[in-house]
């Protein structure tokens, strides 16, 4: 019997139907879910179109060439600078040794410093992409600037044909410096973008591509001494044969032709969008917890911290933090006094997220701090190591004799030796031995180099006794050098990859610029302290007529100079030796929430997997491999 008003067809037919076709449409969707999950992206990158990059078209090795060929131009161009500056300077426009090298420390120390500045805006407005593509016109700009005072006679003082010369005149001056500044404007947008741009193309969640990114950080330092290496070899070779004009202009056109590779790659990158300035969001934390402490908040082990109820954070695609203990005292900014206020105000209420920001910039400080002095002996290798160049034997065979500011290359050589020696060979043994991916933690690759950079400055400081105190001191092979420049570049090594690992891993999704614009205004603010040095030694020992800095290098007593260095980078290795054995990074004391959830479910019970994320993460216990 059928039930009065039940339609015949509705179970035989269409019901079926139905239940046939939603879960199609279920299984359609899982796979579906499944799919995106594997292939799209974690960390928030974006494709050109704006939405979330796929993994198989986007990133990866696929993207990174692009950006690297970018930094060999750049690199290349800085160096072509860096390297004849100094001679430049003393040669074409007639300043005193002292003077050149104390403007080329001075130029040097504002290109790095001004890296502030870029990161500001990349992470703030523009986006990394943007920031690198327009601070690379600029760079441009300055080099043909400095190509035209290079050619143009007018730009430079008459050739000096007897003592003393004549200077150059302050409209020739101001040319020069206006393309200088320039070139280290340009300098300052793009290198703290460039790296973490780069890295940006590897999802750190993605165990494979993680791995991929640390070789990055290698390979992109093996490109920036490759660009260093055809700077003060090839370029300085073409500028001592073909003139000045040459030796900036060959630059020039590379610089160029880079952002035209650099915009080829458009569809292959993966993009951050800005997140805002967090320098606002650091001031707003300091603002709320001050505000909340003078009225009286107390936190108690039950306290109630403010967080938005969203998956991601209240940081414009930013991932959400997890509370940790140290600084509690920012914890006053997100204390909830009044629950009826207004919890947009961040002037007055701040997120749990927003808070282990700052705490994160806050952690990195004392590193960065420890770390400065190794960049005062960075600062030599462009001034007073060739100078030292300049007055050797530098004849190589009869016919051949090695441009003065080419004799870095003995630095670079070495690191591009070592960089494939350290991912091939010795990350595999070290990760055997230590259990950590990468073989050891950035921290004890960075100790790796401040220790290296001590014995760097003491062979620096007897090759000068040993040069000053020769019967023939211009007879002395160039030679004498290579230790010098070796240990200093395996310092570098170690300690300028450890840096570009460990800023980066340490910043939250929206410091990652800052953060890598921090370790490279350590490089500017050694230069700077360098000319400080300089300065004070000359004015304490007798100026540059009597001191121990002088025009002439065999009366100066520049092997003193390298000893104060020497006894600095000893100082400063003791203090970062401290500084690293007590710090705790933001991987040992919170993960990011939503990972962090991630994996609980993932991985619930695999007591393994804990053993490795433990001994993966816990950077308080500072282990150098040195002692």
């Amino acid at each position: 019997m059928e039930e009065p008003g039940r339609d015949t067809f509705e179970k035989s037919i269409i019901q079926p139907s139905m239940e046939k076709f939603v879960e199609k449409i279920k299984q359609n969707h899982e796979k579906d879910q499944t799919v995106s999950s594997t292939t799209l992206v974690s960390n928030g990158c974006v494709d050109i179109r704006g939405k979330i990059a796929d993994k198989q078209t986007t990133g990866g090795w696929k993207a990174s060439p692009f950006i690297i060929v970018n930094e060999v131009a750049e690199r290349l161009a800085f160096f072509a600078i860096a390297v004849n500056m100094v001679s430049y300077l003393v040669f074409e426009m007639h300043q005193s040794l002292p003077s050149a090298a104390t403007h080329v420390t001075d130029w040097i120390g504002a290109a790095y410093v001004l890296t502030l500045l870029g990161a500001f805006l990349a992470d703030a407005y523009l986006g990394r992409f943007l920031t690198i593509i327009i601070f690379s016109c600029i760079y441009a700009v300055g080099m043909i600037l400095l190509t035209l005072s290079a050619s143009i006679d007018s730009l430079r003082p008459p050739p000096c044909t007897a003592r003393p010369c004549i200077k150059a005149s302050d409209n020739q001056s101001a040319f020069l410096f206006c393309a200088l500044a320039l070139i280290a404007l340009g300098t300052g947008g793009i290198k703290p973008c460039v790296s973490s741009f780069g890295a940006d193309q590897f999802d750190e969640a993605d165990e494979k591509e993680a791995h991929k990114k640390f070789s990055f950080f290698n390979w992109f330092f093996f490109a920036i001494n490759m660009g260093a290496l055809l700077g003060i070899t090839l370029l300085v070779y073409i500028q001592d044969k073909k003139g000045w004009g040459w030796g900036f202009g060959v630059p020039t056109v590379a610089m160029v032709c880079s952002i035209f590779i650099l915009a080829a790659g458009i569809p292959c990158y993966r993009y951050k969008k800005p997140m805002g300035s967090p320098f606002t969001r650091f001031l707003q934390v300091i603002v709320a917890s001050v505000r909340n402490h003078f009225n009286g908040v107390r936190l108690g082990p039950e306290a109630v911290l403010y967080e938005v109820n969203t998956l991601d954070s209240d940081i414009s695609g930013a991932r959400k933090l997890a509370q940790t203990k140290q600084y509690r005292f920012l914890d006053k900014a997100a204390a909830v006094i009044d629950p009826e206020a207004n919890a947009k105000n961040r002037w007055k209420l701040c997120t749990v997220t927003q808070i282990e920001e700052f705490k994160s910039f806050i952690r990195i400080l004392p590193v960065w701090a420890s770390t400065i002095a190794l960049s005062i002996s960075f600062a030599q290798l462009s001034t007073f190591f060739i100078s030292q160049a300049t007055i050797m034997d530098r004849n190589l065979g009869p016919n051949f004799t090695i441009p003065a500011g080419s004799v870095p290359v003995f630095s670079a050589i070495n690191a591009l030796v070592l960089v494939p020696i350290y991912e091939k060979w010795m990350v595999p043994i070290l990760r055997k031995r230590t259990g950590h991916r990468r073989g050891i933690t950035s921290l004890q690759r960075m100790g790796v180099g401040l220790f290296i950079s001590i014995f760097a400055l003491a062979a620096a400081a007897l090759v000068e006794k040993k040069r000053r105190d020769h019967h023939n001191p211009s007879s002395m092979s160039v030679f004498w050098l290579l230790p010098q420049f070796f240990l200093i570049g395996s310092a570098e090594v170690f300690t300028y990859v450890g840096q570009l690992e460990f800023f980066y891993d340490e910043a939250t999704d929206g410091t990652r610029s800052i953060s890598s614009a921090m370790f490279l205004s350590e490089i500017g603010i050694g230069s700077w302290l360098s000319t400080a040095i300089v300065k004070i030694i000359e004015r304490a020992s007798g100026g540059e007529q009597t001191g121990w800095l002088r025009n002439d290098l065999n009366k100066s007593r520049l092997d003193y100079f390298y000893w104060i260095l020497t006894a600095i980078n000893a100082a400063n290795f003791l203090s970062y030796l401290y500084v690293a054995w007590r710090y705790k990074g933001k991987n040992g004391l919170g993960r990011s929430v939503v990972r962090h959830e991630a994996a609980m479910v993932e991985k619930a019970g695999d007591d393994h997997h804990d053993q490795e994320i433990k001994r993966e993460d816990d950077k308080g216990e500072f282990q150098s491999v040195v002692l």
